[in-house]
């Protein structure tokens, strides 16, 4: 089980590096189309979204020294601030932004956790 909640806690890690890029570097090319964002719009927003790249920045290395401390109880307790942070983010996401958040943020998340805690 603890490995399947690693591999979990990975794939979230890696849909998060996604969406820094998608936020930060990739704002005016695919992060305008994956968010559906007019160039007018696109422009409004781009300092809101490359800060938000930054937040999401830092629950990629939450999980990222969750998975690759080499302290056992330092790595478990990144993971579970890591994902915790995920879960929450994603349902205040969908709460207030698109629905769709909820599956690809938090959905992940509190499954990570739940094996963590079957592990």
């Amino acid at each position: 089980m603890l490995l399947l909640a690693q591999i979990v806690t990975g794939l979230v890690l890696l849909v998060h590096v996604y969406i820094v890029l998608l936020e930060t570097l990739l704002f005016d090319s695919r992060g305008r189309r994956v968010f559906g964002l007019t160039a007018e719009k696109a422009e409004i927003v781009r300092p809101a979204m490359s800060n938000q790249g930054c937040y999401n920045g830092f629950l990629v290395a939450a999980l990222a020294l969750g998975l690759f401390h080499p302290d056992a109880v330092i790595a478990d307790a990144f993971s579970l601030f890591g994902l915790v942070c995920v879960a929450v983010a994603g349902l205040w996401g969908a709460i207030t932004v698109k629905k769709s958040i909820l599956f690809i943020q938090t959905v992940p998340a509190a499954l990570a956790l739940a094996l963590r805690q079957l592990a």
